[in-house]
């Protein structure tokens, strides 16, 4: 009998040791939560986390593939269309990193801005790519980082995004602080949370 009541006792003690854990996990889970929807508030009708919203699956979807950032990713698409908001990232170009050649074929002239190493920018016109769709345009960019030029941007180098972004500088663009700029966004727009693998 005692041996009931000490195996009953030691039972509940266990589940009551459990259902603490588990409400300490959902407590802080719901902190958690809380801390970041207050950090985001400020920017929740921000054009750039829309302008997120709108790409972060297709840019989750090929980086995952492609064993890319997705931080990286989308941070260059936001500083190389302004938050999809130039006239190359629009309909029917949907060039949204600044790609210069041709897609199949298609491209468009437009003028661009060169650093001359230097950090003194000259204006030039160029050829763009042209898409005719947003998930043409990144698996594009995803075989442009194939290229020998770009491959330490991918993730089976670095271990941080940081690292992504520095080979970028002065190869993929050549502004001297390209990788600054992106780190900046990743950070402020908190990126990161891309970089997980998709559900």
């Amino acid at each position: 009998m005692k041996v009931k009541k000490r195996r009953r006792r030691a039972k509940t003690s266990v589940n009551r040791l459990v259902l603490g854990l588990v409400s300490l996990n959902l407590m802080v889970s719901i902190w958690t939560l809380r801390s970041a929807n207050q950090r985001l508030a400020p920017y929740a009708g921000h054009e750039t986390l829309i302008f997120v919203r709108q790409i972060s699956h297709a840019a989750q979807a090929v980086a995952q593939k492609k064993k890319l950032y997705s931080s990286v990713m989308m941070a260059q698409a936001i500083l190389e269309s302004n938050n999809g908001k130039s006239q190359l990232s629009q309909k029917p170009y949907y060039n949204f990193f600044g790609i210069k050649g041709n897609y199949k074929g298609r491209s468009v002239i437009f003028p661009t801005l060169e650093d001359d190493g230097q950090g003194n920018f000259y204006q030039i016109d160029d050829a763009f790519r042209s898409y005719g769709s947003l998930t043409a345009c990144f698996e594009d960019y995803a075989r442009v980082l194939s290229d020998p030029l770009y491959d330490k941007t991918h993730k089976k180098f670095w271990s941080h995004y940081q690292d992504a972004t520095a080979t970028l500088t002065g190869t993929y663009a050549t502004d001297t602080t390209y990788h600054t700029k992106l780190n900046e966004l990743i950070d402020l727009y908190q990126l990161t949370y891309f970089d997980s693998p998709m559900k």
